[in-house]
């Protein structure tokens, strides 16, 4: 078992932010359980490069995105693709909720590709 999700966002009120994460070695997939209060917004943003699967766990909210206003309560799932815009504010109540993507590559260490080979310079020379 990962975590038991109802004892986190049971009852008695929990703190806002990230209540859980995956966090296993080896994993493909990233996933959090994040913690709206009553009425808080998370700004509109964009994710260029996941996709996104969210699952409202409790609470209710909103969601705005392309397709205009998406009511969030408990069981509802939604995919947000790549590249999407989107907004949540939190109902009265607050609003619990899993977002699942893949895991994120780590930092790399790239090599310029403007920077000719044989030189080491950009104009050949």
């Amino acid at each position: 078992m990962l975590c038991q999700v109802r004892a986190l966002t049971g009852e008695v009120p929990v703190p806002a932010g990230t209540l859980w994460k995956l966090a296993e070695p080896g994993r493909q997939l990233d996933a959090n359980l994040i913690r709206l209060p009553a009425g808080q917004h998370i700004a509109t943003h964009a994710e260029p490069d996941l996709d996104v699967l969210l699952l409202a766990v409790t609470g209710e909210g909103v969601m705005n995105n392309a397709d205009g206003q998406q009511p969030l309560s408990e069981g509802v799932l939604m995919w947000l693709p790549h590249g999407s815009t989107r907004s949540l504010t939190a109902g009265p109540g607050g609003l619990a909720y899993l977002t699942v993507h893949r895991r994120r590559p780590g930092m790399q260490i790239r090599h310029r590709t403007d920077v000719i080979p044989a030189t080491g310079r950009p104009d050949g020379q």
